[in-house]
């Protein structure tokens, strides 16, 4: 599937024609269907009778292959899917020595580890099943460690015969250099309003998404979707309602068993990442404010913002935010949840006159 607003980055690709390079570093913020258009690039490329659109028919013999999930030169590297099994010493990278078995198996399911990169280097050198094209999509390229890459380096360098690589991600910084070298380089355009309102009118026919997580989400439409299929809207109402009057320690103790036990939050996989980024993004609207911007994120709390900034410093405020930084690095893998919750809302406390909002 293209989404509109991915047209554009689409009709170029067509025009390049055969002049497609072989390896494609695709770019963009999350959300804006970066998966669906590489999907839809391999379909195209391993197709017998594209459409004059450039997409995939979806009725040739290649096409069901894809379609049912076993087209044999198709190959995808993404952590979800490697095996969950304990991870060599090589592949854990920099994890402690004395870590259990457990912790490795936990950082396999969020890597995409050198053995994945192997079994796909055996396969690409074996010749094409249909003499054609042969693809490889990574997904999230970011998540390939340091070994994991320079595995894949060596086959961007030197790729076999009508082999064409997808790299796909949210974070191109992270991905080593080198990789980054090897790699044409394409930026997903976020949508425009016009993008925007048609994308919600088609939206309206199925399920509206709400145009408080459309904002929450930085305008970007399919993370939205997703979080509203979680149950977005209901846990967006209880953060709002939860920072109206902000008690550190209270709340800290209510959000650690929000996170721990709530039915509600587990089912949605509804992380502390997550809570971080709308903290995060809250404190950049109040700054905004301060600073005579506009509100981006909270447009419907926009009145309540605008108090708020009034009784916070400009400097505590974007000092907050430089330090909300920090503290989502660490959310990953917090000592301690309840500590680490305190320690976030007691740095947002101080932001305003009397230690509070």
């Amino acid at each position: 599937m293209i989404h509109p607003w991915l047209e554009p980055l689409w009709a170029r690709w067509m025009a390049l024609g055969e002049r497609l390079p072989h390896a494609l570093l695709i770019a963009g913020a999350s959300g804006l269907g970066k998966r669906d258009l590489a999907e839809a690039l391999a379909a195209r490329l391993l197709c017998d009778a594209p459409q004059t659109d450039g997409q995939a028919c979806g009725h040739c013999l290649p096409c069901q292959w894809r379609k049912s999930g076993n087209h044999p030169d198709l190959h995808r590297l993404s952590p979800e899917s490697g095996e969950a099994q304990p991870l060599t010493d090589e592949q854990a990278g920099d994890e402690p020595s004395g870590s259990e078995n457990k912790t490795k198996s936990t950082q396999s399911a969020t890597q995409i580890v050198i053995a994945q990169v192997r079994a796909v280097q055996e396969a690409l050198f074996v010749t094409a099943h249909r003499g054609g094209k042969r693809v490889v999509i990574v997904d999230p390229a970011e998540a390939m460690n340091p070994f994991t890459a320079n595995a894949l380096l060596k086959l961007l360098e030197e790729p076999p015969d009508g082999c064409v690589f997808l790299l796909i991600s949210s974070m191109p910084r992270r991905l080593l250099p080198t990789i980054r070298s090897r790699c044409q380089q394409w930026h997903a355009p976020r949508p425009g309003a016009d993008a925007l309102r048609h994308w919600q009118a088609e939206q309206e026919r199925e399920e509206r998404v709400p145009a408080s997580l459309l904002a929450l989400c930085g305008g970007m439409p399919l993370a939205a979707r997703r979080l509203s299929a979680q149950g977005g809207a209901a846990l967006f109402e209880r953060f709002i309602n939860d920072l109206e009057t902000i008690d550190p320690l209270r709340l800290a103790a209510r959000w650690e068993n929000w996170l721990k036990k709530d039915k509600a939050i587990l089912a949605a996989g509804f992380s502390l990442m997550t809570l971080v980024e709308w903290m995060q993004r809250w404190v950049s609207d109040l700054a905004a404010l301060r600073l005579g911007g506009r509100v981006r994120y909270f447009p419907e709390q926009a009145e309540r913002l605008a108090v708020l900034s009034a009784e916070a410093s400009a400097t505590l405020i974007i000092g907050c935010y430089n330090e909300f930084i920090n503290i989502r690095r660490a959310a990953t893998h917090p000592l301690n949840l309840r500590l680490f919750l305190e320690d976030m809302l007691m740095r947002y406390a101080r932001v305003f006159k009397g230690g509070r909002p």
